[in-house]
């Protein structure tokens, strides 16, 4: 069986052509993909290069762990899931190119445990269901400690804005949000977002970086309470350090937010579906699958575009 993908060749140069996949198995499900998200985070990196080598990564690969799709097919195990609307988080399906992430082709084949099940009413905007259940992970990991909910946010981007709106409806106060990119404080609703100069605050308790730069966080250790804590919600591509004395001063609690869990998962569908955390506003491009060439460069550099989608109807 083929599909036709997207394919990262090497950094910044990119097709679409058709792939080989592997057999179905008893236990796997195969999904026809309706949209495709770009990531402006860790897709970022793998097309300029600068993704940090772990095992496993190398080119040519198919991006991409943002779909969603309708079951058609399945192996003799999940027959009963034909039909399904679900997310896909990524595939490894390919004979002659690296699945690592994988999600972004016209048909993929996964085992049926990682089609997870989302309500088919939220058309492309599904695609963010799994940066919404990172947002969730982040803040959730941090219900040990006092301040879990966010006070700062850094960054109005996607993830920045669905920390705020995750905040908000997990009962939280109004979070301040840091944005430098004047066209990008646009958006919020129920919070404030501001430029950094404009802030006087130092009492911060629960600080989250969702812009992934690396050198800030002297800045946000200055912005803390005694004992406050800085959460680390993006990816960094350079070393992460930090000036010990003033974080001594402060007693600085420093987390890292992973990836989402299934469980992450399912309770952001909760949310959503109880009307308590909408995704409205946050797709802002939408281009056909066979200009993925151009819809690349322009969800990198395009800073009036929040998330890119990748429409596979006419493919």
């Amino acid at each position: 069986m083929d599909t036709l993908a997207v394919i990262l060749e090497a950094p910044e140069r990119l097709a679409l052509r058709p792939l080989e996949m592997k057999p179905v198995e008893a236990g796997d499900v195969v999904v026809d993909i309706a949209w495709s998200g770009i990531s402006t985070g860790t897709e970022k990196l793998l097309w300029t290069g600068k993704m940090p080598p772990f095992p496993g990564f190398g080119y040519p690969l198919v991006p991409g762990y943002e779909s969603v799709g309708r079951i058609v097919d399945a192996g003799a195990q999940a027959r009963g899931r034909i039909g399904d609307w679900v997310f896909v988080p990524g595939a490894n399906c390919y004979t002659d190119a690296r699945g690592l992430f994988g999600g972004t082709a016209r048909r993929v084949i996964v085992p049926s445990a990682r089609a997870l099940p989302i309500p088919e009413h939220l058309g492309d905007a599904g695609v963010l269901c799994a940066l919404a259940a990172t947002a969730l992970h982040a803040i959730k990991g941090g219900f040990h400690h006092r301040d879990a909910l966010p006070d700062l946010i850094i960054g109005h981007g996607v993830l920045g804005r669905l920390l705020a709106r995750l905040t908000l409806a997990l009962g939280g106060k109004a979070p301040t949000v840091w944005e430098t990119n004047p066209a990008r404080r646009a958006g919020a609703v129920g919070y404030q977002v501001i430029d950094p100069s404009q802030d006087e605050r130092c009492d911060y308790h629960a600080i989250y970086d969702a812009s992934g730069d690396a050198g800030l966080i002297d800045t946000l250790v200055m912005r803390l309470a005694k004992g406050g804590e800085i959460v680390l919600a993006g990816f960094y591509s350079e070393r992460v350090s930090f000036a010990f004395p003033a974080a001594f001063m402060k007693e600085v609690h420093l987390r890292v937010a992973a990836e989402w869990q299934p469980g992450d998962l399912a309770e952001t569908r909760a949310l959503i579906e109880c009307g308590r955390l909408g995704l409205d506003g946050l797709v802002t491009n939408r281009r056909p699958a066979t200009e993925a060439t151009d819809a690349y460069p322009q969800a990198f550099s395009d800073p009036d575009c929040l998330k890119m989608v990748l429409d596979w109807s006419d493919c």
